[in-house]
């Protein structure tokens, strides 16, 4: 198997004047680009770091991020990428936990950097314009040096090393090895039909599974990185049009943003062909209205997490709106009795057709990590005999399709009945004054847990109006909201996932 390294220098050789990457006025080709990827390689060289060492970013999607992505691969070092809006002690536990040698830090997260205790040992240098006379080395300074990269690292060394936000206690450090990565990488064009020269829009962050797949996979099939640094709807929108962008593969927050956009409409993103969804489930509304607005030749829904980035497959997602499919190319997947949570009980208490359980993966999977990083406990919680236990739940059907439900800690308890969110919220979605909508399990002295909608409404509407709503629909009766919060925003994660322990502790602002 070919390492990262030279899978970079495989595009180049294949077609070195082909568009690599567009960062605002930056403009590279392969050819182009593998000299700065280079000359970071050098940097690191002259730095006395080797194979095997570890690199600290934090820094949001753009040009300099994507050049040590893969300078670290060439290298054989790891690359360790953080929210560019991590607090100082996230800074201080993520690097210590990683053992970092060097930072690459831009102006928006300095002063964060500055005030961790990891900024007083650690070399940092700056990625944004240089000041007069600071003391600081500078990214656009290293890269004046233009170099051939060299394939230095092997299938074995860590690629990217992801921390899990998670929901409890200390984020968990996710290392991936290069061949986990390129096999990713790989499935991912297969599974969602890239071509040669396919242009996307590089949104997702480069600290999250979807971002450094997108980075990888273009890189596969010599196609065109647009980097948008953060999101913002109208300028995705401006790049989808002036790059001509021909997939996209973002979280479905970011796709409703831009569908509900006022200066969106189906004309300008013509040029996208196909495409894909991940780290959430897309309500049905938005599944329609999204087959409306492109008509994509391909809608997929990807279902997969750091730790194995593929679970399944489903290459039409409108046609059976929330199935996930399938197992991916290099998975295999099992949904066992949601009391399989000791360590002691072995995985193998399959669930009947359309019983909900925890859905779990094979470790031997080619895309699979192979436990975390120093968290012994969380691999005795979330690892067994072979298998990664996800901590999602949901079904197969007659077809053995599956269909994720939403998390075993969000599952909703009343009246001693299981009751998942995703279900309510699909049908809540379709009602035409509901904008957007998140179910938790509140408190209650009766049922124990009672279920809530909290509803970001588009229009006038009232807690009768949705009841009767879902009086009317299939939902079973037991499952039908006991009452409704309006409220000005859903919570949501950076990357777009509904943080239902904020609607539950009442953090939020009511409309």
């Amino acid at each position: 198997m070919l390492d990262l390294g030279r899978t970079f220098l495989q595009a180049v050789e294949r077609e070195p004047n082909r568009l690599a990457i567009v960062d605002g006025a930056r403009r590279k080709t392969y050819g182009e680009w593998a000299l700065h990827i280079g000359a970071i390689q050098q940097f690191f060289n002259s730095q006395g770091l080797k194979r095997g060492d570890r690199i600290l970013t934090v820094l949001q999607n753009r040009y300099e991020a994507a050049t040590i992505h893969w300078a670290c691969q060439m290298a054989g070092i790891a690359i360790v990428p953080l929210n560019w809006r991590s607090k100082s002690d996230e800074i201080d536990y993520c690097a210590q936990n990683a053992d970092v040698k060097l930072a690459f830090v831009e102006e928006i997260s300095l002063n964060n950097y500055l005030e961790s205790e990891t900024s007083k040992s650690i070399s940092v240098i700056l990625c944004m314009e240089k000041a007069a006379t600071d003391g600081y080395t500078y990214f656009d300074q290293l890269i004046q040096g233009e170099s051939m990269p060299e394939a230095r690292g092997h299938v074995e060394d860590i690629s990217v090393m992801l921390f899990t936000s998670g929901t409890t206690g200390k984020p968990k450090g996710v290392p991936r090895k290069q061949r986990a990565e390129r096999a990713a990488g790989i499935a991912h064009v297969a599974q969602n039909q890239y071509a040669m020269g396919e242009v996307t829009l590089g949104v997702m962050p480069l600290y999250h599974t979807m971002g450094v797949r997108t980075l990888l996979s273009l890189c596969i099939v010599n196609g065109t990185y647009v980097a948008v640094p953060r999101w913002d709807v109208n300028k995705a929108i401006e790049a989808i049009e002036c790059e001509a962008v021909t997939h996209l593969y973002l979280v479905p927050t970011l796709y409703h943003d831009m569908i509900e956009s006022k200066n969106f409409n189906s004309s300008r993103v013509r040029t996208v062909k196909k495409l894909g969804f991940a780290g959430a489930p897309m309500h049905d509304a938005l599944l329609i209205k999204l087959s409306e607005a492109f008509s994509p030749e391909l809608f997929v829904n990807h279902y997969g997490s750091s730790e194995i980035y593929t679970y399944t497959i489903n290459q039409n997602a409108v046609l059976k709106p929330g199935c996930a499919g399938k197992a991916g190319i290099n998975a295999r997947i099992r949904v066992v009795k949601l009391d399989q949570g000791t360590a002691q009980t072995p995985p193998n208490q399959i669930a009947a057709c359309h019983e909900e359980g925890q859905i779990i993966c094979d470790l031997s999977g080619d895309e699979a990590f192979e436990g975390y990083w120093k968290r012994p406990d969380a691999d005795q919680k979330s690892i067994r005999d072979g298998w990664y236990f996800t901590g999602d739940t949901g079904y197969f059907d007659e077809s053995g399709d599956l269909f994720v439900t939403g998390r075993v800690d969000d599952m909703i308890i009343s009246g001693g009945e299981n009751i998942s969110p995703v279900e309510i919220e699909s049908i809540l979605s379709l009602h035409p004054s509901v904008s957007e909508v998140a179910v938790a399990g509140l408190k209650d002295d009766r049922l124990g847990q009672k279920v809530v909608a909290f509803i970001r409404a588009s229009k006038s509407v009232d807690s009768d109006a949705l009841d009767e709503y879902c009086r009317g629909s299939d939902l079973i009766n037991f499952k039908r909201p006991r009452e409704y919060v309006f409220v000005k925003e859903i919570p949501k994660s950076p990357v777009g996932k509904v943080l239902r322990r904020m609607l539950v502790a009442g953090e939020y602002e009511r409309a």
